[in-house]
């Protein structure tokens, strides 16, 4: 799965979730970040009538939060669209149970205690229809009273001034090497008003790629009052809905500790325990 100058794969819209090997060069995280996040605000919030340690983490990627988590001793199972990035964390992660699946419609063969959702999984899905069935599906593999925790980007930050001039104002270039080979990626954004998307184009040029790839992806920008509502309709009562600290903010977290309500900031995080009244659907 490592690419080649010679024949990196192009099997979508995005050529770093076709090469994860690629994928972990450019963001060089082991997960330790996204997991101490986690397991912080599964203590701080989850109840006390279980240990809380069965845990989905859907949009797993290349496994690495997944596993730490693993480590921390949660049970932990994991789901990722994409069937390159699963076969790559099965295979780098072999004692993980990783799967191929669509947040729209995960069922579990038994209701976990948290679910986690993170790095803006979320806000691939477009349109609010599939958005609510993706978070309706979320409450349903919870049990009641299990904690939902996501990790995205905050639309509010584009109503900010620093929001627009730090996301739409340059075009950010990025070289990584790997494998013998520099990938280069220019990358720009442009807000999509009707559709309510921030869009992303990214051209990767290397040696040997003849024609530069261009390739267009996009989030749906959701506002902080707006997933209030759509995690209600879905089955949440949200517990926490705060802006910073975060694994990627600055300060990183733990920062101090407080839970920072201006909602101005990059990154959106949320924590939301589901109602008794959603129905959960298993599988046998």
């Amino acid at each position: 799965m490592t690419p080649t100058s010679a024949d990196p794969v192009l099997a979508g819209e995005n050529l770093l979730t076709d090469n994860p090997a690629l994928y972990e060069r450019t963001f060089p995280d082991n997960g330790e970040r996204n997991a101490r996040f986690v397991h912080d605000l599964v203590t701080r919030f989850a109840d006390t009538a279980t240990d809380s340690r069965r845990l989905l983490d859907i949009g797993a990627g290349t496994g690495r939060d997944a596993a730490r988590l693993a480590d921390l001793g949660y049970a932990v199972s994991a789901v990722d669209i994409s069937a390159r990035m699963v076969a790559y964390a099965r295979a780098k992660y072999p004692d993980l149970t990783v799967t191929v699946g669509d947040a729209r419609d995960i069922v579990v063969a038994a209701p976990v205690d948290v679910v986690t959702c993170l790095g803006s999984t979320l806000l691939h899905l477009h349109d609010t229809a599939d958005i609510v069935a993706a978070l309706t599906r979320f409450a349903a593999c919870l049990r009641p009273g299990g904690v939902l925790i996501l990790e995205m980007r905050n639309g509010a930050f584009l109503l900010t001034d620093r929001g627009r001039r730090e996301l739409l104002d340059h075009e950010s270039v990025r070289t990584i090497a790997w494998e013998g080979v520099d990938y280069t990626s220019r990358t720009s954004l442009s807000i999509d008003l009707p559709a309510q998307l921030l869009r992303r184009r990214r051209v990767w040029t290397w040696d040997g790629c003849g024609t530069p790839v261009a390739q267009d992806t996009a989030w749906r920008l959701l506002f902080p009052r707006e997933l209030r509502y759509l995690l209600d309709l879905s089955g949440f009562e949200v517990l926490a809905l705060f802006d910073r600290p975060g694994p990627l903010t600055e300060p990183a977290w733990p920062g101090d500790g407080v839970l920072g309500d201006a909602l101005d900031g990059d990154r959106l995080h949320v924590v939301a325990r589901r109602r008794g009244a959603t129905a959960v659907e298993v599988v046998a």
